[in-house]
């Protein structure tokens, strides 16, 4: 179930961690606010931020997990 942004709470469980990381990552990814965002880095920002969230799909997805899930394309 997801849970609204101001319910964000982060370090009391695990599960409410991975339901307030869903909603903050939504937030996140919203085409306005990444533009946003993105408008206002620098390049070694943009690089750091890209190569921990590659580290992370990587310790965590399969190779076919991120390109389904991720790049959303048919697994062959």
């Amino acid at each position: 179930m997801d849970i609204s942004p101001d319910s964000m709470c982060f370090g009391l469980d695990h599960a409410l961690d991975v339901r307030s990381l869903i909603t903050y990552l939504r937030l996140f990814g919203r085409r306005e606010f990444a533009s946003l965002l993105a408008a206002r880095m620098s390049s070694e920002e943009i690089i750091a931020l890209t190569d921990q969230l590659t580290g992370l799909m990587k310790r965590h997805l399969s190779e076919d997990e991120y390109h389904r899930h991720f790049l959303n394309e048919s697994v062959k």
